[in-house]
């Protein structure tokens, strides 16, 4: 298994402050931001779109982990590839064709990932494993932070990192939804690499604190 990764979701974070917020994780050291799109129709709640990305990769240079709950992401991935999203996760439940939107993301130069709801079996993943370079296990729906972990969920992520292990592929497996130091070992032990915490680490009095709880 790789070595952990935090990708703080800046859903949790204080809008009126996004600068400063951003500033906070880069001063923790944490590589990455979790920045979760939603566009009313997927998820029922709407969040932002590629001019805030734009806005806030001017002002960082952390890796921007793009989460687009939205019904068509195979045609807004090259509007968030141009505003400076490195790598664009997008919901295997989306109206979109799998295929064709996995080689629209690779074709706008960003890396890519396919998430699944906590209802959704890991299986409908296989075909697709090879060509992906994270796999995001939902622990609670989306639509809305601070939900608790769903602990059910962590059967599928287990198979999902025995069959990585098995077939040898490098993808990095991520978990979103009620993360903190409890559930964050949980999921650890279960395979994650990759963590998504908003609440936990954006509403911590110290964040580096509570980051550091999470290794």
């Amino acid at each position: 298994m790789q070595n952990l990764i935090l990708s703080p979701s800046l859903l949790a974070a204080d809008f009126s402050d996004l600068k400063n917020e951003v500033k906070k994780v880069e001063d923790c050291h944490i590589p990455w931001l979790h920045l979760d799109v939603m566009d009313g129709h997927f998820v029922p709640n709407i969040t932002f779109g590629p001019p805030l990305v734009a806005s806030l990769r001017k002002v960082s240079n952390l890796f921007f982990d793009v989460h687009l709950m939205i019904d068509h992401p195979k045609f807004y991935a090259a509007a968030f590839a141009k505003s400076g999203a490195d790598l664009i996760c997008f919901h295997a439940e989306a109206s979109d064709d799998i295929d064709e939107t996995i080689e629209e993301i690779k074709n706008c130069g960003c890396q890519v990932g396919i998430a699944i709801r906590p209802g959704t079996d890991e299986t409908v993943l296989l075909p697709y494993l090879e060509k992906l370079d994270l796999v995001l296990v939902m622990t609670v729906e989306p639509g809305f932070g601070g939900q608790s972990f769903r602990s059910e969920c962590m059967e599928k992520l287990a198979r999902l990192r025995q069959i990585c292990d098995e077939k040898g592929l490098t993808l990095r497996l991520e978990v979103d939804g009620g993360i903190n130091d409890k559930t964050g070992k949980i999921a650890r032990e279960n395979g994650a690499d990759t963590l998504v915490a908003g609440t936990y680490l954006f509403g911590s009095a110290d964040m580096e604190k509570a980051a550091a709880a999470l290794y």
